[in-house]
C-alpha cells in the first residue's frame, strides 16, 4: 500500500469537514500533517491539537498584507511536507502567488452546486433565488471565486426548506462524504483532464492513474 498522502487543511470556524478528515482518510489513504486558520480561536484548531496534528495561525492583521500572510503560509505548510491544501470552511480567498507554490493541489468544498451561487452566503443566495434542488461541490482552487473545475457534485432535493440552518443541515453529511472522497481520489491518482475540455475533471478507474494523481506522486 503507498504511503499516505500528506495534506494540509485551511479552517476558519468549528471544522466539521476537517472531523470528517480525520475521522475518514487520517492515517489511511491521507495524512493530516498541517491545520492552519486566519482565526485564532477557531474550534476547528482543536480538533487537530486533539489529534495531535500540527497548527498554526496565520491572521490576515499580522502581516503586511494577503500576499505577505499568504507567503508565510505557504513556508509553513510547506516545512511540514504538505503535498495537497484542502479548504475545509475556510473563509478567505488564496492569492494567486499561494496557488502558484501548490499548483493542481489545492481543493475545496463548496456548499452549492457550482457554477451557481460561488463565493460567501451561498445557501441564503440560492434559497433567495427559491430554488428546490441545493447541493455541494468539491473543486479545484483557481484565482477565480469558486470558480476552479468541478471533482464531485451532489443534489439534495429540499423543496420544502425555509432556513439557511435547516439546509445547512441536510447538506453537511453530503460535505462529509464527498470532501474525503474527493481527497482519497487525488491520492491514488485518479484525477485527470479532458484532453477535449480543459475544464473537465475525469476519473480514473481503480489501478489507473491520471494526470492529476500523477503530478501528486511526483
Amino acid at each position: 500500500m503507498a504511503a499516505p498522502l500528506p495534506i494540509a487543511v485551511l479552517v476558519s470556524g468549528t471544522g466539521t469537514n476537517l472531523q470528517a478528515l480525520l475521522d475518514s482518510v487520517h492515517g489511511q489513504e491521507a495524512a493530516v500533517v498541517a491545520v492552519a486558520s486566519n482565526v485564532h480561536d477557531a474550534t476547528a484548531l482543536e480538533r487537530a491539537r486533539d489529534r495531535g496534528v500540527a497548527t498554526a495561525v496565520f491572521p490576515r492583521a499580522e502581516h503586511a498584507d494577503r500576499a505577505a500572510r499568504d507567503a508565510a503560509m505557504a513556508a509553513w505548510l510547506h516545512e511540514q511536507g504538505t503535498r495537497l491544501v484542502v479548504l475545509a470552511g475556510y473563509m478567505e480567498l488564496l492569492s494567486p502567488a499561494f496557488l502558484d507554490r501548490f499548483p493542481e493541489r489545492v481543493i475545496n468544498v463548496h456548499p452549492s452546486l457550482l457554477p451557481a451561487f460561488p463565493g460567501l452566503h451561498a445557501v441564503e443566495q440560492a434559497l433567495s433565488y427559491g430554488v428546490k434542488v441545493f447541493g455541494v461541490t468539491v473543486h479545484f482552487v483557481d484565482a477565480g471565486l469558486d470558480s476552479g473545475p468541478v471533482i464531485l457534485q451532489r443534489a439534495l432535493e429540499l423543496p420544502a426548506v425555509k432556513s439557511p440552518e435547516e439546509v445547512l443541515a441536510e447538506l453537511r453529511p453530503l460535505e462529509h462524504t464527498l470532501l474525503p472522497e474527493a481527497v482519497r481520489l487525488f491520492a491514488r491518482g485518479a484525477l485527470g483532464w479532458d484532453p477535449a475540455n480543459p475544464r473537465r475533471v475525469t476519473i480514473a478507474p481503480v489501478g489507473h492513474a491520471a494526470h492529476a494523481g500523477e503530478a501528486a506522486d511526483g
